[in-house]
């Protein structure tokens, strides 16, 4: 099991469910992915779900606030990225053309963090840890393997995280148009270009998880309510995945890694 103790800087280090249905989407992913559940209350009527994996944290969910909802955000995946510095983290993004959403703030003890708009649209998080790191397991079957940034604006984009993370990016040998990023050269993520078939969908991060068979846990979560957008198929090279929408509506995939060759 590839266990995680620390994240370096822009490392994806954490994946947060906003939902508009948390104990369903608690019963979901479980049924999914075998996901064990802990909630802990973080305010009146509130809980934060951790979900874990052998005891280990892989990710975690949480109820739009109805002022996010009436904002129009749909319930989505989250990617955290790692830093040692989240205010200056944040500030690097701003001086490169990000939006901030919400300035560096203090999550009681656990850790320091932000919330950005990339140049190109696409939100994402900054997490400097305390108590905690982030994901305790990853690259794993049923926990998350892949950080996937659909843009309307890859090459802006590329330069943009490049410059923020001293990400190294390459083409992918794969997709001629798809970009792999290493952190501290590990393979971690990618950038995809949208067309005219994402007409309408704004720039935005998602994440793969890694699966032991592809077609048995797409049957799954259709038998759970989820809806598959594409797939299952073969991505030579790569193995054979599908892309699904939860039963509230937020999007995910997952990947049976092809054998190395």
């Amino acid at each position: 099991m590839p266990i995680v103790s620390e994240y370096v800087l822009g490392a994806p280090c954490w994946f947060e469910l906003g939902t508009t249905e948390q104990s369903a989407a608690k019963t979901f992913y479980a049924g999914v992915f075998g996901w064990e559940i802990a909630d802990f209350p973080i305010g009146p009527d509130e809980l934060y779900t951790m979900f874990k994996l052998g005891g280990h944290d892989v990710g975690a969910a949480y109820t739009l606030p109805q002022k996010l909802r009436d904002q129009g955000v749909p319930p989505h995946w989250g990617v955290y990225f790692a830093t040692p510095n989240v205010d200056d983290t944040t500030e690097k993004a701003k001086s490169l053309g990000a939006t901030i959403v919400q300035p560096p703030f203090d999550v009681m003890d656990v850790g320091r963090m932000s919330i950005v708009r990339d140049p190109g649209g696409a939100v994402f998080s900054l997490w400097q840890r305390r108590n905690h790191f982030g994901a305790g397991v990853i690259g794993q079957d049923n926990s998350v393997c892949w950080s996937e940034l659909a843009s309307w604006d890859v090459p802006g984009t590329r330069a943009f995280y490049a410059e923020l993370f001293n990400w190294e990016t390459k083409g992918a040998e794969s997709m001629a148009s798809y970009i792999e990023f290493s952190v501290a050269g590990a393979p971690s993520g990618g950038l995809l270009p949208m067309d005219e078939n994402w007409k309408g969908v704004p720039s935005h991060w998602g994440i793969y998880f890694m699966v032991a068979d592809c077609d048995a846990t797409v049957a799954k979560a259709k038998e759970l309510g989820a809806q598959v957008k594409h797939g299952p198929f073969d991505a030579p090279g790569v193995g054979r995945m599908a892309m699904l929408d939860d039963p509230q509506g937020a999007g995910f995939s997952i990947i049976k890694l092809a054998s190395p060759a």
